[in-house]
Parts: structure tokens; C-alpha cells; sequence
């Protein structure tokens, strides 16, 4: 704040006012907030309304509550006035146009706000080891209910059946939701990098990847693996044994101090001399933590710098338009100058 200028600052997104604070509120599909964190030099304040109320002061009982009364940018104005900052920063990626018109009309005279972005996401973007440890388990996870998935597969069974053996298994064996729906894609649908699941089911030889994650205690993880009932047939041998060495090599040489285009470099050149690189159409990889996608990137546009505590996904894939695509995905993190990978569910082509 002071480099900046700054005698106040706004926290309206959910994930960053959890990190900060420990309050684990949830806003409002209907779009309300579950509460704001107004900080000055001196003073942290949870701006809570009745139903997150109690729950704030019980999860985050260093700091200060004021219930907002269902206006919560009057409430700020009045902090304002009572503070007399001159410039206060908000989250300008999370508040809307209105909602940051209606503070600019609320603030006194000589209060400047500021749109700001990235400031807290950037903290977030490197793990402490209580944060590895959730994602960690998360991994486990996600990995036992690929194995379920994997055990129970065979001709017949829809995208939409093995989508809900994965879900039902990871609610019932520790996650307290998913990171993100899961994907599951066979045949050609799998050149669709997020294939919504449905009736289709699976056959034999053709490829099928699934895509999913668990949550646990706020952190999520991610996972795909690509893979055949029987014996496939040898463009999917030759499409998934290059990803997986394409894969393997971007883990095996991601080091702290790269920037994110170096990383994703070192897959997608492997692809391309294999003479597929317009068919990986996507970025390597992203930062996963209280959300599945977060800094850092790892993509040709990135210019974000590793460093030690970035959990990372590494997910090259090869697309091909009425056949089918390959994606192999693992999370890994960056500790002791080499990538420890938090994946640790098996990466085999032919299953069954």
C-alpha cells in the first residue's frame, strides 16, 4: 500500500478475502457478497452482513467486524470519513462498473479510488507448506477416484456414468466438493478439450480422457489421464506416448526462475517437431490453489516468473478434429529448485 501510495485498500473477491483472513464465507449465486475486507495501515475489518456475521467472528477472531446492514458501500463511505484515506484501492478485475460507481458516489470529497489488479494473487501464487499439505490431499483425492474409475470402466458405460462415478466417489471419500466439473470424453468428443459428458459411451480402442479434481478445505487439485479399453489402434500409441514425452520433459527441466513461455516452450517444441503443434492448442499449464486455475501460467503469452512454492499443472495435448485428442495432466510443485509432482495416479494407454 505504501509503494503504491495507498492509505486503504478494498478486498472484494471471495478467494482472496479467504486467503487473507481465514473466512471461509461463500458469496451468493445471486450475485450478493458475503463480505469485504477493508484494511488500513493500522486496522483489518471483515464487512460482514447478519448471515456471515457470526460465522466471521468465529473464523477470524483478530480482526474487526461491522455488520453492513445490506449496504455495504455505505458502510465504506463511513469508514472513510473516519479514516480520511486519500487514495483507497479496490479489486478492479472483481467489482463490477456499478458496483464501483456506487463506492466512487459513497466516498467523501478528496478520496480517490484506484482499481487495482493482481495484488493479492500474486501472494497467493506461492504455497506455504500448510497450503502444499491441502492440495497434497486433494491430489490423493482426486487419485483414488481415478483408480475407482479405471476399475470399474468398460464398453457401454457412458461419459456421463463414468462423470458421476468420479464425482460421487471423490464427495464420499474426503472432498467437500469438486474443483470444477468433471470432464470425461470419448472417441471423437475427445477432440474437444472441454467436452461437457453425455450419452455417448465409451467403445473399444478409441481414446478417452477424463478431467478432474477434488477440494479440500478450500484447495483444489487437477487431473487428467487419457487412455483405451484393449488394444489401441497405432496413430493413439504414437499420439499419447508423444504427449507423455512431451509431458515428462517439461516436469523433468521446469526450474524456479523460468518464465512460464520457457516452460511451455519446452512441451509444445516437442510437438511441434512431431509435426502436431497446431493441434496443441492451449497453454501447458496454469497455478492451481484456492481456485484450479491461478497464477503463475505457463503459456506462450506468460511472462510470470517460477519460483519455489508454485503449484503448477503440466497438461500438454494433441487434438485431431474427428478423431480424437490426447491430454495428460499432472500437479506439481516447485520446492528445492525441481518439481515435486502431488499427482500420483498411473499413466497407462491401454486399460481393461
Amino acid at each position: 500500500m505504501g509503494e503504491a501510495g495507498a492509505d486503504a485498500i478494498l478486498i472484494s473477491q471471495p478467494n482472496n478475502r479467504r486467503y487473507l483472513t481465514g473466512f471461509t464465507g461463500h458469496d451468493s449465486p445471486s450475485g450478493s457478497s458475503a463480505g469485504w475486507l477493508f484494511v488500513t495501515p493500522t486496522e483489518a475489518l471483515l464487512l460482514v452482513g447478519f448471515l456471515s456475521l457470526e460465522q466471521a467472528q468465529r473464523e477470524c477472531p483478530d480482526f474487526g467486524h461491522l455488520d453492513t446492514a445490506g449496504k455495504p458501500a455505505v458502510l465504506v463511505g463511513q469508514l472513510a470519513r473516519e479514516h480520511s484515506p486519500q487514495r483507497l484501492l479496490c479489486e478492479g478485475s472483481h467489482l463490477t462498473y456499478a458496483a464501483f460507481n456506487e463506492l466512487q458516489a459513497q466516498l467523501p470529497a478528496g478520496c480517490e479510488l484506484v482499481a487495482v489488479e493482481g495484488w493479492v494473487e500474486r501472494q497467493r501464487a506461492s504455497k506455504d507448506e500448510g497450503e502444499v499439505a491441502k492440495i497434497q490431499r486433494a491430489a490423493e483425492v482426486t487419485d483414488a477416484a481415478l483408480q475407482h474409475v479405471l476399475g470399474i470402466v468398460r464398453p457401454g458405460l457412458t461419459e456421463r456414468q463414468l462423470a458421476w462415478e468420479a464425482e460421487k466417489h471423490m464427495r464420499e471419500h474426503g472432498a467437500e466438493s469438486l474443483a470444477f466439473d468433471v470432464g470425461v470424453a470419448g472417441g471423437p468428443n475427445s477432440s474437444l478439450p472441454h467436452n461437457p459428458p453425455g450419452e455417448r459411451p465409451c467403445q473399444s480402442g478409441e481414446p478417452i480422457w477424463i478431467d478432474m479434481g477434488a477440494q479440500v478445505d478450500g484447495y483444489c487439485a487437477d487431473l487428467t489421464r487419457t487412455f483405451c479399453l484393449g488394444e489401441p489402434e497405432a496413430r493413439l500409441r504414437e499420439v499419447w506416448d508423444l504427449v507423455h514425452r512431451a509431458q515428462q520433459a517439461a516436469i523433468a527441466q521446469c526450474r524456479p526462475g523460468m518464465t512460464g513461455r520457457e516452460v511451455d516452450s519446452i512441451a509444445r517444441d516437442i510437438i511441434a517437431e512431431a509435426g502436431y503443434g497446431d493441434k496443441f492448442g492451449h497453454s501447458l499449464g496454469h497455478g492451481v490453489g484456492l481456485v484450479v486455475h491461478e497464477l503463475p501460467r505457463l503459456a506462450q503469452t506468460s511472462s510470470d516468473v517460477l519460483a519455489e512454492g508454485n503449484i503448477v499443472t503440466f497438461e500438454p495435448g494433441v487434438y485431431l478434429e474427428g478423431w480424437g485428442g490426447v491430454r495428460i495432466e499432472d500437479l506439481g510443485v516447485i520446492r528445492g529448485g525441481k518439481v515435486e509432482l502431488l499427482s500420483a495416479a498411473p499413466k497407462r494407454l491401454v486399460v481393461g
